[in-house]
């Protein structure tokens, strides 16, 4: 497609403005920096706009086996996080995230540890204290919300009965 636009204007078929209306291109300004990459011989890469899925994907939820496998995929083809979005439909923050955590840890990087908590019995002392002491915080809030109530209604009650 830009190759196109740019011949269209090189060859004298098209004015700059009419080969971006019938290419279809945002802006003047960008067919201008296609053809001066092109005229001093500047690769143009391909535009993937609205074809496929480019490294803007919208990621998706993977099984851990899966980000296994899409990480050692990344890995073996020289970290091309673009061809592992391509294979597997993920986002390029996806793809990065777990390579580099694959490379720098070992698969349980890749676990996603969201929302789980441990089981009381693998808490250490430390853990175990951390976490009475904020059930201890939430039952005196509580606890303080009723007092706070109890005063309120109270309050009411008086002034109703005067």
């Amino acid at each position: 497609m830009k190759l196109a636009a740019i011949k269209d204007v090189l060859s004298g078929h098209c004015s700059v403005e009419e080969a971006t209306k019938k290419h279809r291109i945002s802006s003047r300004s960008v067919l201008g920096k296609w053809i001066t990459k092109y005229t001093n011989e500047i690769e143009l890469k391909p535009t993937h706009k609205g074809k496929g899925l480019s490294h803007m994907s919208k990621g998706r939820k993977t099984t851990f086996e899966e980000r296994i496998e899409i990480a050692q995929y990344t890995i073996a083809n020289g970290l091309d996080y673009q061809k592992a979005i391509e294979k597997y439909g993920v986002s390029y923050q996806q793809v990065y995230a777990w390579a580099r955590k694959y490379q720098a840890g070992s698969e349980d990087a890749l676990k996603d540890n969201r929302g789980r908590k441990k089981p009381l019995e693998e808490l250490d002392e430390h853990e175990r204290l951390k976490l009475r002491i904020k059930e201890l915080e939430a039952r005196n809030e509580y606890q303080e919300m009723e007092n706070t109530f109890a005063k309120k209604l109270a309050e009411i009650k008086r002034r109703n009965t005067r």
